[in-house]
């Protein structure tokens, strides 16, 4: 019994909650973050169910803490259990919450039937905060949102520069070898360069079937008087042809 009493006792004084959250206010600790305009301290715990730094969000300094947490568009209550304290990874109780929003209240007033008020309404607050954001997440992602995206100018003028130049190198290498050629075919350079005739010749005639492909030119249409003209002409023709096969035949009897 005295063993049992002396553990007791240590126990006591290992979760005090009141000594725990002295040390942590006066003294250091690695949660704590001080806002220099509104002169509010905040807490960075990831289990802190309003963020703020006090006596009664504290999740260090409570044995008994509960708080709302959202994985992955999946709420969750925690809950914390001091008798696991020896095990800081399995200190809370995880519950997954329903879709339904009446239904994830009733369960956290289940759950939390011995919890004081406070933590009760922190985490009724919490919880509808997180199904807030997540609806507004839901209406964001159907709408389409314009994305923006950023220019790199220096690359855009680099590569700009690096067009013109090969561009004015491709225009470059086109008139040398147009004033080659011209100069081949008058031979100016006689039988310096051993080039093949017949590859030279194919090469002439495609340019000159270019040239006379882009000299086509368009004509209006035919008019009936440019037809009726067509017709005289070609009954003209006929009787000269005829007149001339009767010479002929004169001439040969």
């Amino acid at each position: 019994q005295t063993f049992q009493h002396y553990f007791k006792q240590i126990n006591l004084s290992m979760q005090n909650d009141e000594l725990i959250w002295q040390n942590i206010n006066l003294n250091f600790c690695s949660y704590k973050v001080k806002a220099k305009q509104q002169k509010q301290t905040f807490c960075k715990n990831e289990y802190n169910v309003t963020g703020l730094c006090n006596r009664q969000s504290c999740p260090l300094a409570n044995s008994r803490y509960a708080t709302i947490r959202e994985e992955k568009g999946v709420c969750y209550l925690y809950m914390k259990v001091i008798e696991r304290a020896h095990t800081p990874k399995q200190m809370y109780e995880k519950i997954k919450l329903p879709r339904n929003y009446e239904k994830a209240l009733a369960l956290i007033d289940e759950h939390l039937i011995y919890w004081p008020n406070f933590t009760i309404h922190k985490c009724k607050q919490r919880y509808t905060k997180i199904i807030q954001y997540l609806i507004r997440m839901r209406k964001l992602r159907k709408k389409n949102v314009k994305k923006l995206v950023s220019r790199d100018l220096k690359m855009e003028k680099r590569e700009s520069r690096r067009e013109a130049k090969a561009l004015a190198a491709a225009q470059l290498d086109q008139s040398i070898e147009k004033e080659l050629l011209e100069r081949l075919k008058k031979g100016t350079y006689g039988d310096i360069y051993n080039i093949n005739q017949d590859i030279f010749e194919k090469v002439v005639e495609q340019e000159e079937e270019e040239e006379e492909e882009e000299e086509s030119e368009f004509v209006e249409d035919f008019d009936e008087s440019d037809l009726e003209d067509i017709e005289d002409y070609e009954l003209e023709m006929e009787t000269e042809t005829a007149g001339k096969a009767k010479q002929k035949i004169k001439v040969g009897n």
